[in-house]
């Protein structure tokens, strides 16, 4: 009983650092994502200054995410990696590349820039869809037997796959457009709320089809949603059925708020927003840490490792949390006009 107490801590903790990761990192890769919809080269500076006091520290969590899974969860680290090294490799490679170009846009000389603002932006576009390709390919399954993967190397690219990228393509551009109606004033900041308009619709598009889409995934999904092919579990139905109403209201919120000239609630209610997925994601796979193959307490490691790591994250977790407060604190006020990239 023990050793499945600390194994669904364990689960618990990783499912907070992701989702603090893409909360988080999801608006700096969507500003990049919005790059190429800016008006020129000063609303650009504009934008890289409205993320450069934060943004490498957001990929703290994405670190922590899968540096836990490797150590809590071997064996799941084991099946999964095999199956999505591709997209991956693919997207470590587009936060390296995105990195170097965020650093090297504001030295580069005139010719130099536009190369390095093409960078940061592509940088951007495909780990954000890298990272919905790995999303899509987890959902939708992975091929193990007997705790190894046995399928190809290509079995993440799917239609389902690349649905996920595209819906989660836009979920960051409407993160990042939300957070610049945060950060930014002026002709940016009315861009930035027709942005949010704009992305507000396409997210809940994508949202709504990739749920319908996952409950086509596996049977269980759909038994676990109090659906089956002939009936509905109006008992289940009925409790779940709040999650799709919120996501909806959420969506309505942030086309109001952008409407209505609001700051900081477009990219709050986009938070929410994602949060409702992410549960709704939760109860579609549970208890499956690798769907439908694998539970937490089959993938965890021994008790006593488990254990020990815990002591050490327990105290660690709040010196991070409360130092990324402090440094959003920090650095809350609004970028001028005439702010660039130093």
């Amino acid at each position: 009983m023990f050793g499945i107490e600390l194994s669904m801590i364990w689960a618990v903790l990783i499912a907070v650092a992701v989702f603090l990761y893409v909360a988080l990192d999801g608006f700096d890769l969507g500003v990049g994502i919005l790059f190429p919809f800016a008006k020129d080269r000063h609303e650009r500076d504009q934008m890289q200054a409205a993320i450069a006091p934060v943004w490498d520290g957001n990929e703290t969590w994405l670190v922590l995410g899968g540096g836990g899974l490797f150590a809590a969860f071997p064996k799941a680290y084991a099946a999964l990696m095999p199956a999505l090294y591709l997209p991956i490799i693919l997207m470590l490679l587009a936060l390296i590349f995105r990195g170097v170009a965020f650093e090297f846009r504001h030295h580069g000389r005139e010719r130099g820039r536009k190369w390095w603002t093409v960078a940061f932006s592509a940088g951007s576009i495909v780990a954000a869809a890298a990272q919905g390709l790995i999303l899509g390919a987890f959902v939708q399954g992975v091929n193990v037997v007997d705790g190894v993967f046995v399928g190809g190397p290509l079995d993440w690219l799917t239609p389902f796959s690349i649905l996920v990228a595209a819906a989660l393509v836009a979920g960051y551009a409407l993160l990042g457009a939300g957070w610049l109606v945060y950060k930014t004033q002026g002709e940016l900041f009315e861009r930035a709320r027709a942005w949010v308009k704009q992305l507000a619709l396409l997210t809940a598009m994508g949202m709504g089809a990739v749920s319908l889409a996952t409950l086509g995934v596996d049977p269980r999904v759909t038994y676990r949603w109090g659906l089956t092919m002939t009936s509905i579990d109006w008992s289940t139905f009925i409790v779940l059925a709040p999650l799709p109403i919120v996501a909806g209201g959420l969506c309505f919120l942030l086309w109001r708020g952008a409407d209505k000239g609001q700051h900081l609630q477009p990219y709050l209610y986009t938070v929410c927003l994602f949060l409702v997925g992410y549960v709704g994601l939760a109860i579609s796979l549970w208890p499956y840490i690798i769907p439908f193959a694998m539970t937490p307490q089959e993938a965890a490691a021994a008790d006593n490792a488990l254990s020990l790591m815990l002591w050490g994250a327990l105290p660690m977790l709040p010196i991070i949390l409360g130092y990324t407060a402090y440094v959003y604190w920090l650095f809350r006020a609004k970028v001028s006009d005439e702010a660039s990239y130093h």
